[in-house]
């Protein structure tokens, strides 16, 4: 049972610390520019296809910069040359821009690289074991991930909370004319937000593309899990969402390690129950089965009780 339990507990935070990384960059954007990037996924997998190709070309550890730059430099012109031209007409047109463009990236994905799933494997230079548990190797590239998600943490709050930049950002949102007015570029400001967040997603690629099926349909495996990310740690809360992801990672990877149902501990109660009941079907689906819909589930609750939240200061 300890064992179980112990090795649940790492690979939920494990999990949890990936989801951070991967929301952490969307949460930065609707933070401090209000918009909802549905696009933000599929820079996620480009960056994990980016550093695919550059791992071939030049290694891994080249890759890890300069996949993510390129990401950061894509995301820019997103915001420069597209973002910027719909943003008069409000936020509707903002998530119709945003969702057309997450099919254009997934369509130039696949002229580029193909329908099938590439080989993205781990690198040698990461391929080893950091230490050994209940029997269980736990490998390098996890830690490395865990290292970088904590210290993307600690960066971006301590940039936005502790450095005249990040002041400015978060003035330029609520106040942009008096920004202007102090002679700062606004427009400048916010390519500069949307590069960062897109060059985070990118970084989130580069190692999420080892743990996951580098192929097409990427985005769509991990795109709705991060808006339940987002929701349910409160939008534009960076500290809400790091919750969120752990919250999330640890549920949901207990969820699969525990093999009963309802129906299972309603009979070693001494409730009898049969699978011929009324509800007995329903009640005798395993949790690691319904595993997936586990985040879904803690999110139409947090709608419920708490519609802004965990640390969210607006309401969805």
């Amino acid at each position: 049972m300890l064992e179980i339990v112990t090795v649940s507990l790492l690979n939920g935070v494990v999990y949890g610390l990936l989801l951070f990384m991967l929301s952490s960059g969307l949460t930065l954007i609707f933070s401090m520019m209000g918009v909802l990037n549905f696009a933000h996924a599929s820079l996620f997998m480009l960056g994990a296809y980016l550093s695919y190709q550059l791992g071939r070309w030049v290694g891994f550890w080249p890759a890890l910069v300069v996949a993510p730059l390129l990401c950061a430099a894509i995301g820019a012109a997103i915001e420069r040359w597209g973002l910027r031209r719909v943003h008069p007409h409000g936020h509707v047109a903002e998530i119709l821009f945003t969702f057309g463009l997450a099919y254009v990236i997934e369509e130039l994905v696949t002229m580029t690289w193909g329908r099938n799933a590439v080989a993205n494997p781990v690198p040698a230079s990461i391929d080893f074991s950091l230490f050994t548990l209940f029997g269980s190797t736990f490998p390098a590239y996890k830690g490395l991930m865990m290292a970088i998600s904590v210290a993307m943490f600690v960066c971006l709050y301590v940039a936005l909370r502790r450095t005249r930049i990040g002041l400015i950002i978060q003035a330029a949102l609520t106040h942009p004319r008096m920004v202007s007015a102090l002679g700062h570029d606004v427009p400048a400001v916010f390519v500069l937000v949307f590069a960062i967040g897109s060059g985070l997603a990118g970084l989130a690629g580069v190692i999420g593309g080892f743990m996951l099926l580098t192929q097409p349909t990427l985005a769509h495996a991990v795109g709705p899990i991060v808006f339940v990310v987002v929701v349910v740690g409160g939008l534009g809360s960076l500290a809400g969402a790091l919750i969120a992801s752990m919250l999330i990672g640890i549920l949901q990877t207990f969820a699969v390690a525990v093999d009963y149902s309802m129906l299972d501990v309603l009979n070693a109660m001494g409730v009898g129950v049969s699978r011929a009941s009324a509800l007995g079907e329903v009640l005798g689906i395993k949790l690691a089965t319904a595993a997936p819909v586990v985040p879904y589930l803690l999110l139409v609750l947090m709608l419920v009780v708490r519609p802004r939240g965990l640390l969210g200061t607006r309401d969805v």
